[in-house]
């Protein structure tokens, strides 16, 4: 398991290369604002893996489908080109 080390938001941005050689010898990092936790640096494959690409497309089709825009396309284009 890493070990959680916390830094202010400053020293992140003075020390990142520094931050960096840490997460990459696995240990996690807290990045605080004002002492409230606001980021976290973890090694690859710990934090939340995006979406595989057809997941995302399928993701949007489901969100349009039955959405229309109101205009013909080539009115839209023609209307953006304005």
């Amino acid at each position: 398991m890493a070990v959680l080390r916390r830094v202010g938001a400053y020293e992140a941005k003075t020390k990142l290369a520094e931050l960096l050689d840490e997460v990459e010898g696995g240990r996690a990092i807290v990045i605080t604002r004002h002492g409230k936790a606001v980021a976290e640096l973890v090694p690859i494959g710990r934090g939340a893996s995006p979406l595989p690409l057809g997941d995302i497309v399928e993701t949007f089709r489901r969100l349009r489908k039955g959405r229309k825009l109101g205009i013909p396309i080539k009115e839209a284009i023609a209307a953006g080109r304005r």
